[in-house]
């Protein structure tokens, strides 16, 4: 195998890679990443905050199904007792 063919298949195999990682949702690491700069500390910490909130909302929503489903089957129970 000669070295122009050689570099052939590697640029294509880096190629069909890079498709399999971009279908599977795997993000490449871009320059900002790799620094760890500030503004990523701040979207990071952003983020936390926004998914804590989020947590939140579901817990309260959930409670809220669970109650109106109690209520649900009570009113059942009490329309069968009649």
């Amino acid at each position: 195998m000669r070295a122009p063919e050689f570099i052939l298949i590697l640029i294509s195999m880096m190629f069909v890679f890079s498709i399999i990682r971009h279908k599977m949702g795997i993000p490449a690491r871009s320059m900002r990443q790799m620094r760890g700069g500030p503004e990523d500390s701040q979207e990071t910490l952003r983020l936390r905050q926004e998914v804590g909130e989020l947590k939140e909302r579901i817990k309260v929503l959930e409670r809220i199904a669970v109650e109106k489903e109690d209520t649900l089957s009570r009113q059942i129970e009490q329309l069968r007792d009649q």
